[in-house]
């Protein structure tokens, strides 16, 4: 058997392939999700990466007398599930984080699926950013909710 190797086309644009939304591209009413299922591994990375060894998080003697009961995730682990939506997806590759404000409230425990999600909210073409409502659930619970400020790169840019 002869394999033909076909030549490639010429080199990637790796800025043009891997690029989010140009702010000329979003509208108020666009959103983007991003799913995951928190492990007790991804608790500890996070404590381990965070420096955060709170036992509410580590230690199920010590959080079981607590008024959750248990072992709870890191809210900003969870929140971290908002940085994939708008780093990845929604304005995505090449936007910027200007800020997040955040309300938790509903505890996540390891095996919940969590969904992250991000709408937009608002446009602003001339400062090149836009607001995203930011909300994270398990199932229908609520467990964080806020808004985003992202900067995001204009095709006049380049």
């Amino acid at each position: 058997m002869t394999v033909s190797l076909a030549r490639a086309p010429g080199p990637i644009d790796l800025k043009k392939e891997l690029h989010g939304y140009f702010i000329e591209d979003l509208q108020v009413g666009m959103s983007a999700f991003y799913s995951r299922t928190i492990t007790e591994a991804d608790i500890v990375l996070f404590a381990g990466i965070s420096g955060d060894f709170n036992p509410l998080h580590l230690n199920r003697e010590f959080s079981e007398q607590t008024r959750f009961g248990g072992c709870i995730a890191h809210g900003m682990l969870t929140a971290s599930l908002i940085s994939t939506v708008v780093g990845t997806k929604l304005p995505g590759h090449g936007a910027i984080y200007l800020g997040q404000q955040l309300r938790f409230t509903a505890p996540v425990r390891a095996q919940d699926t969590v969904t992250a999600r991000a709408d937009v909210i608002e446009v602003n073409r001339e400062k090149r950013r836009c607001r995203l409502k930011t909300i994270c659930l398990v199932g229908d619970t609520l467990v964080v909710e806020g808004e985003a400020l992202m900067l995001v790169p204009s095709r006049a840019q380049g």
